[in-house]
């Protein structure tokens, strides 16, 4: 009798440390199991240099998405970029997306002004108004060879 109650132990250990990892690996690997509680939004740059696949969105400081794929719209020869944006946050159509850069070599991330004078962007809207991310090593380079004033 002693010998099965080792084996329950151990059995339900076991049991309880693989739903802990299945709990880990479905939180550390941003998976949804009941639904996506966010919704996909679109931004076109002239120039996405160190933004990558996994990179937050910040708005107002505040983390509200991701950014989930880089693309080419080959007509308009410009970058695509496309997030994931948590369900309730208000983006309008004059909203301007920037990439910048976490501290002074840090990794980039999406920045929004959310806008407010036009109407809400609907899921699988685009936003417009884009700023391109800042090249340090160009700037480097222009300073170094003495044409940063000149045009």
């Amino acid at each position: 009798m002693k010998k099965y109650s080792k084996e329950t132990v151990v059995g339900l250990f076991m049991l309880f440390g693989l739903v802990c990892v299945a709990y880990m690996a479905i939180k550390l690997g941003n998976v949804s199991l009941f639904g996506d509680d966010t919704y996909v939004l679109y931004a076109r740059f002239n120039k996405v240099t160190g933004l990558r696949v996994g990179n937050p969105v910040d708005m107002l400081g505040i983390n509200v998405g991701q950014v989930t794929g880089l693309s080419i719209d080959k007509d308009q020869q410009q970058a695509v970029v496309e997030m994931n944006i948590k369900k309730g946050m208000k983006i309008y159509d004059d909203a301007i997306a920037s990439i910048k850069t976490e501290g002074l070599i840090g990794d980039k991330y999406m920045d929004i002004e959310a806008g407010g004078g036009g109407d809400l962007l609907k899921p699988g809207g685009t936003i417009i108004e884009t700023v391109s991310p800042v090249d340090i090593g160009d700037l480097i380079g222009k300073y170094a060879f003495g044409s940063v004033g000149k045009k």
